[in-house]
């Protein structure tokens, strides 16, 4: 059964590697030239995120490229002290498994995880999909799929395609993202500095395995800004707007835009769809539920449905009449949740009043005082994303056709 997967990035890899591992016939087709080496910024992988990717025989390789960050520093505007944070503390009470790992590297490890049985078609993209499966690109020869997955993010060329515009599932919450990739000019050694204030928040870190540095930009909006997503000058600009005067450490961070090899902007958005399926064609990840980027648990959420919605193809012999359905029952609690979650996170990150930004600053002082114990019992208490990610559970789609037991379902 031949399966085309629009995406090479983190959803469309996990995907093909166990629909592989189930006997099923793919190609993955990205419209990148190579694999997306465009500097990127950290990403969590949560428990049940990192289960799966044991099962699959990367885990060592994603704990060789973990970042590596273990404090915090945190500077409230206007303030002259800061706070210091150990994000161990944090990191331990957040999930019972967690790695954070630079967003290029991951899509990397999951590639090379099966890229000797999977066909990859980069520098290309998908044009149209019949409802018979015949699927046109733009260079290569049009062929006929028996399944079509949209793994192509937020802003899902796929989705457009089969569902129509973006517009109609893109809901903006209020903020925006930005990283830019800069030398490392504070020496950095595990250590991430966070300035947070009114509306806005700004951060660097450096991976332990790279040289240059990644700086990070929150900040909120109250309408939709006017500008070309394909527009960088433009986009570079307002940054600038939203953090002028913010600190003298930012202004220097932002005096890098100019020279920066790899710059990332984009509106912080949901996905909202009553569906994530047509005929034949299905989304994962964040092309049918995005639930906002940098704050919603995103890679996670698209590794598990990457790891779902093949298992739910190989339990139903391919029939994705029955697998799509299926799919969806088995993800919507985690998405409804994970959209929860993003909305409070952006209202924590990035606050939206003195009281927020003061909140922000002595809850994690507090945090930082208290043993270990004390510590996560407070993070667990009040912060839903750790209810969320550490009570996700998933089926062991392999044990379950042979009749074993399920150890990702632990």
């Amino acid at each position: 059964m031949r399966v085309l997967i629009s995406g090479a990035s983190v959803a469309g890899p996990v995907l093909a590697y166990w629909l592989t591992r189930y006997g099923f016939s793919v190609t993955v087709v990205e419209r990148a030239p190579t694999l997306r080496k465009t500097g990127g910024h950290a990403v969590d992988l949560f428990r049940p995120a990192v289960d799966i990717s044991e099962a699959m025989g990367v885990l060592a390789r994603l704990e060789e490229r973990a970042t590596g960050t273990n404090r915090v520093t945190l500077h409230r505007e206007g303030a002259r002290r800061s706070v210091r944070v150990d994000l161990s503390k944090l990191l331990g009470a957040t999930s019972a498994r967690h790695v954070e790992i630079m967003r290029d590297d991951l899509s990397e490890i999951y590639y090379t995880a099966a890229s000797d049985k999977v066909e990859y078609l980069f520098g290309d993209s998908v044009t149209a999909i019949s409802p018979e499966g015949d699927v046109r690109f733009e260079r290569a020869a049009t062929q006929r799929f028996d399944l079509v997955v949209g793994a192509d993010g937020l802003h899902s060329n796929v989705r457009r395609l089969v569902f129509g515009d973006e517009s109609r599932f893109s809901v903006f919450i209020g903020a925006y993202l930005a990283v830019l990739t800069m030398p490392d000019t504070a020496d950095l050694d595990g250590d991430l500095h966070i300035h947070v204030g009114l509306g806005r928040t700004a951060g660097m870190y450096r991976a332990r395995h790279l040289r240059e540095a990644r700086a990070l930009f929150l900040f909120r909006t109250e309408r939709e800004l006017d500008y070309d997503r394909h527009d960088l000058a433009r986009q570079k600009e307002l940054l600038r707007g939203a953090f002028s005067g913010f600190d003298a450490d930012v202004d220097r961070w932002l005096h890098e835009l100019d020279r920066t090899p790899a710059f990332y902007f984009d509106s912080i958005a949901q996905v909202r769809m009553d569906t994530w399926w047509r005929g034949r064609v299905a989304l994962v990840g964040d092309s049918g539920y995005c639930p906002g980027p940098a704050v919603g648990g995103s890679t996670s959420l698209a590794v598990v449905g990457a790891y779902v919605l093949a298992g739910e193809l190989a339990r139903a012999g391919g029939d994705h009449k029955r697998a799509f359905p299926a799919y969806e029952r088995a993800m919507a609690e985690w998405v409804r949740g994970s959209h929860e979650v993003a909305l409070n996170a952006a209202r924590t990150l990035v606050p939206t009043s003195r009281l927020g930004v003061s909140g922000l600053i002595q809850g994690a002082r507090l945090v930082s005082a208290l043993p270990p114990g004390p510590s996560r019992a407070l993070v667990r208490l009040t912060t839903k994303s750790t209810r969320l990610f550490d009570s996700m559970t998933v089926d062991d789609y392999e044990a379950a056709r042979s009749g074993s037991e399920s150890p990702l379902a632990e």
